[in-house]
């Protein structure tokens, strides 16, 4: 499992409403069915972070399922 790095657009809000992007990822059933927890033990963790919008994306093929969840973010 993947908790990703972050990615910052380079400081102040963007036209697009956000400072970066926290990317978390899963493949195996046991770490997809935790992925919730481990965000929100990230968002806890990071409470001057404001979360403007996440995107959840699933992709597949023959033997994975890989879930990935984006959460875009201002500093606070």
């Amino acid at each position: 499992m993947t908790t990703g790095g972050s990615y910052s657009g380079g400081g102040g809000v963007g036209l697009s409403g956000y400072d970066a992007v926290k990317v978390f990822t899963a493949t195996k059933a046991q770490e997809r069915e935790r992925l919730g927890d481990i965000i929100t033990e990230w968002l806890k963790g990071n409470p001057d972070h404001e979360v403007v919008d996440t995107v959840v994306r699933q992709s597949s093929d023959q033997q994975f399922h890989c879930l990935s969840i984006l959460v875009f973010y201002r500093f606070g």
